[in-house]
């Protein structure tokens, strides 16, 4: 079968090389002169339609990866948007009172009237009742524009456009805290992998122990208490990886919700419990952290349309000034008809209710600077909080790892004491679950590590 398929491909190429020597020797003669073809369009390509789902598919995601991924998805950020472009419209409607105002208007009316001639004198002559229809139809169209409020119309639009901003800024707020969520999750998941590892090694050392507590058992070295409580830790240590399971499932599925996608997702991530040291500046963090922060902007700008809405309410106590027209046509004749006004409208009293609003709008401001205080005084104390549990999240781990190697040489020791018949069961037990106890405060210190930077950065306002 292979000498056949080395022949056939042989025999091709024979024949490949024989049409290019013909080739090679036939005369070349001058193209004829023709006119060119038609350039032919190729068809549009059209881009595959990606879900979020298929982003994710056959990928181990990084932190970043996974950040990425829930900014684009994440409905929650996408509802902010839509608020903020219907708070960009609120501006446009503030602002429309000063611009022409156009209006045009079409009435019919058809009256009757009644009236009547003759003699009634004796009766012998009745009354005639005339009944006549009159119809009269008006077209105009209108025209105002106001010529000055006293800044009325222009402190609402500022008061509105700040108020803009804040959407804004609450659509910034909003992908920081799906980043701090994300990158919790994350983490999350591969602490709970870790406890998994740590508890699945406990089983194993439980198992080994209950076998050699059996084996003594056997040959009569060994109580058969000694079995019995090696039979309680291997029960207790598949407890635990039971527990680690499942909280890695409620891990997985925390995490891809916060990505913005379906909870039965798979997913596929890097570890991200490694240790790797940071330099923190206080005040360098506290002063980015003020520039930053979506909050603090947030109560400023509120400060700032409330200060613009009470300009406005201090403006009601002035006139507006108004200049319009119209121009129409009236039938049955269809005569011309036209008007040219300036009107002064002034509100000389109203029962005391712009004064109360002007109180309410100064009391708003003052309650609005109060509150730019307090967010600035909130997140000082965010971020010095932060620092404190990143750096004691790193004091922990280093504990942890020496904590972690003591361990490791005490179950080394008192399990070569068990096998030699020298020591107890309580003994060896203890020093297996000192071990374990030292691998998972070793993991909760670098989650938690990990889970205080991510709650630092938020606190800084980075994503």
């Amino acid at each position: 079968m292979r000498m056949g398929v080395r022949r056939l491909l042989l025999a091709g190429a024979l024949l490949v090389v024989a049409t290019t020597n013909v080739a090679a020797q036939a005369p070349t003669a001058p193209p004829p002169t023709q006119t060119p073809p038609a350039t032919q369009t190729a068809p549009p390509v059209v881009p595959p339609v990606t879900s979020p789902q298929s982003q994710v598919f056959g990928r181990v995601l990084s932190v970043e990866d996974a950040v990425a991924i829930a900014l684009d998805t994440q409905p929650n950020i996408k509802a902010r948007i839509s608020d903020y472009i219907a708070a960009a419209f609120r501006v446009d409607q503030a602002l429309a009172p000063l611009l022409p105002q156009i209006t045009g208007s079409w009435t019919a009316a058809r009256d009757q009237n009644v009236s009547g001639s003759g003699q009634g004198t004796t009766g012998t002559q009745p009354v005639r009742t005339v009944v006549t229809w009159t119809t009269s139809t008006v077209a105009r169209v209108s025209l105002s524009q106001i010529l000055f409020d006293f800044g009325k119309n222009f402190a609402s639009t500022e008061a509105a456009r700040k108020l803009a901003d804040v959407a804004l800024e609450d659509t910034e707020l909003q992908r920081q805290l799906v980043t701090q969520t994300v990158k919790e999750s994350y983490t999350n998941i591969n602490f709970a992998v870790r406890l998994i590892q740590v508890n699945q090694q406990a089983v194993e050392r439980a198992e080994l122990n209950l076998r050699s507590a059996r084996g003594f058992f056997e040959v009569g070295t060994r109580p058969k208490s000694d079995v019995a409580r090696a039979e309680v830790d291997v029960a207790n240590a598949k407890v635990d990886l039971i527990r680690a399971r499942n909280a890695e499932r409620l891990a997985r599925v925390a995490l891809a919700t916060a990505m913005g996608l379906p909870a039965t997702t798979p997913l596929q991530i890097q570890d991200n419990l490694l240790y790797q040291p940071v330099t923190l500046d206080r005040a360098r963090l506290a002063e980015d952290a003020l520039r930053q922060r979506p909050e603090y902007r947030q109560a400023r700008l509120n400060a700032e349309a409330n200060d613009a809405r009470l300009r406005r309410s201090f403006r009601d106590f002035f006139p507006d000034i108004t200049g319009g027209g119209f121009y129409g046509a009236q039938r049955a004749d269809m005569n011309e008809i036209w008007e040219l006004n300036l009107s002064l409208n002034w509100t000389l009293y109203d029962g005391g209710n712009r004064i109360a609003r002007y109180r309410e709008a100064r009391a708003n401001l003052e309650a609005a600077q109060a509150r730019v205080k307090a967010s600035e005084l909130d997140i000082s104390r965010e971020v010095e909080q932060s620092i404190n549990n990143v750096i004691e999240a790193d004091e922990r781990i280093q504990a942890a790892q020496v904590a972690v190697a003591s361990a490791q040489e005490n179950f080394r020791l008192a399990q070569g004491r068990f096998d030699a018949g020298v020591g107890t069961i309580l003994e060896l037990t203890d020093a297996q679950l000192a071990l374990t106890q030292a691998q998972n405060t070793e993991a909760q210190a670098l989650a938690d590590y990990r889970i205080a930077l991510a709650r630092l950065d938020r606190a800084v306002g980075r994503r």
